[in-house]
């Protein structure tokens, strides 16, 4: 027995109906300068952009009756495409990153986590701070509350307190957001590399140094758990 085939289609957007793909008798009329033509008969309209060796494009099919611009398609599609490509780059996307702590982490460790913090902050994230308890260390909450206090008054400068000292289970945790000064710079600074990308200052980023590799801040306390145990 035969088996039917299946199809996997992604769904497509909304179709664009230009010229003869019009099918609606009447169309009111947007002319190539901008003016308004008022409603047309849809082979009048055509006619008068095969004219100017333009397109009749549909931009709003849900009025009534719909409106329809001569233009160069070609054209505006290639506009469309760079308006969405500058909209993406100008998009601010927020991660959050996260660094974990143990009651027991040294200060050496501690001030290497709190550079890393610094760094993700001023890169735009946000950052998550959790202190994570073992056995007998949940009785201890204060030492974890002195860790999460050391990173909130090291990164006042650059950093918001989103979410306070809290506890979930026997995990305590601190959130900072970065403050609106430094989105700003951030800001500032793409749209000034925008600039220099188009009127071509950079012409090759070959020469550039490589981004440093970020840390792994995981829990690196976890080797000698068996400490931990309850006695």
């Amino acid at each position: 027995m035969a088996m039917g085939r299946r199809f996997s289609r992604e769904p497509r957007g909304p179709q664009i109906r230009i010229n003869h793909r019009i099918r609606v008798p009447e169309v009111r009329v947007v002319d190539a300068d901008g003016s308004n033509l008022g409603v047309l008969d849809t082979g009048a309209a055509l006619k008068r952009a095969a004219e100017q060796g333009l397109d009749l494009v549909e931009v709003n099919p849900k009025a009534s009756p719909p409106v329809c611009k001569i233009l160069d398609f070609g054209k505006y599609k290639y506009e469309e495409k760079k308006k969405q490509r500058e909209a993406k780059r100008k998009q601010t996307v927020v991660e959050v990153k996260e660094i974990k702590l143990r009651p027991k982490t040294d200060d050496h460790d501690l001030n290497v986590k709190m550079r890393a913090a610094r760094k993700f902050i001023e890169g735009g994230n946000k950052v998550k701070i959790t202190c994570r308890f073992r056995g007998r260390e949940i009785t201890h909450p204060q030492i974890a509350q002195r860790q999460l206090a050391f990173f909130i008054q090291n990164t006042e400068d650059l950093a918001n307190v989103e979410q306070g000292p809290g506890m979930e289970g026997r995990t305590m945790g601190l959130l900072l957001s970065p403050r609106p000064a430094v989105m700003q710079r951030l800001a500032q600074d793409r749209a000034l590399r925008e600039k220099e990308r188009e009127s071509g200052a950079h012409s090759s980023t070959s020469n550039e140094a490589p981004d440093e590799p970020e840390e792994d801040f995981d829990d690196d306390d976890d080797d000698d758990d068996d400490d931990d145990a309850d006695e």
